[in-house]
């Protein structure tokens, strides 16, 4: 088991505990709920853990237990990490301390039948990355808990680049470029090219490939809502796929460059029309985002 020093140079401390057997996980994560039970006005700690886990620390924890807030990391990572991104900051918002006191024990998803892809799993290390400047202002403490056993040593390896304190840690705007130099596939042949789009359009033609009305409504949205976000467009939009698995590309003729475009949410009075990225990163499994030296390519996948 190894767990990095809670070295950050900015309010917001991101440790991470490697561990492969049951006494190791108990080993990092009880004196990071102690800590957390310990520190003066700041409330509850909460461990986010595969339920065995949580059996693990109740046990361990004994009358302590109460006083630790504990959720299945199923019923937590539930959909994108644009997803997860928007949680926690709610979590926070809700129920951290002063400055975001609050300790959080935090353990991904990575087996089972909520397993992650090796594309999910990039997805999953960008957030790790991007965690780093997104809770920046904030006086949070999360451990994040990566089982080897599960994990397995690639993803061990990446996270490990993407928490300060550990020995490879790389900076998250370095990272995520990194991340977004791997070239997107070409569109298929079949392509469909749609002119604006057009919300109603966009929404007819996924209903007519299988996607049922509600989600139809709402990828629809994030295609508009989108295009209306990186205006002006270059060329016309595509579209391609089956039920659920539909996808949009669109063309900027304007980078975005911003690696948290989309993780969070535009001010009332900024320059992006609309919710734009958010709400696409919010209702699409994946928005991939490519800047060259003539603008972007924003490709959304709904599942």
């Amino acid at each position: 088991m190894t767990t990095s020093p809670p070295a950050a140079p900015t309010p917001f401390d991101h440790r991470m505990a490697v561990y492969d057997t049951d006494e190791a996980f108990l080993a990092a994560a009880l004196p990071f709920l102690g800590e957390g039970l310990a520190a003066l006005g700041e409330p509850p700690p909460v461990a986010i853990t595969a339920p065995r886990n949580l059996d693990l620390l109740r046990d361990a924890l004994g009358g302590d237990a109460e006083r630790v807030t504990c959720v299945p990391h199923t019923d937590w990572y539930t959909g994108s990490a644009a997803n997860a991104v928007a949680r926690a900051a709610a979590h926070l918002a809700a129920h951290a301390g002063p400055g975001g006191r609050i300790h959080l024990l935090m353990e991904p998803v990575w087996s089972g039948r909520a397993g992650r892809s090796a594309r999910e799993t990039t997805e999953w290390i960008r957030y790790e990355a991007l965690a780093n400047l997104l809770f920046a202002p904030l006086a949070t403490t999360a451990l994040c808990a990566y089982d080897t056993r599960t994990a397995g040593p690639a993803v061990v390896a990446a996270a490990r680049r993407a928490h300060p304190g550990t020995e490879v840690y790389e900076d998250p705007a370095r990272l995520t470029a990194e991340l977004d130099a791997v070239p997107l596939p070409l569109p298929p042949a079949g392509a469909e090219p749609f002119t604006g789009p057009d919300a109603a359009a966009v929404r007819t033609w996924a209903e007519d490939r299988g996607l049922p009305a509600a989600d139809a409504e709402l990828f629809a949205t994030a295609v508009a809502e989108t295009a209306a976000a990186l205006a002006p467009l270059d060329g016309t939009a595509l579209l391609w796929g089956e039920s659920p698995s539909l996808v949009c590309e669109l063309r900027s003729a304007r980078p975005v460059a911003d690696p948290l475009a989309g993780f969070v949410p535009p001010p009332a009075d900024g320059p992006e029309p609309g919710p734009g990225l958010w709400y696409a990163r919010q209702v699409c499994a994946y928005v991939d985002v490519r800047d060259d030296s003539a603008g972007a390519t924003v490709r959304l996948q709904y599942a």
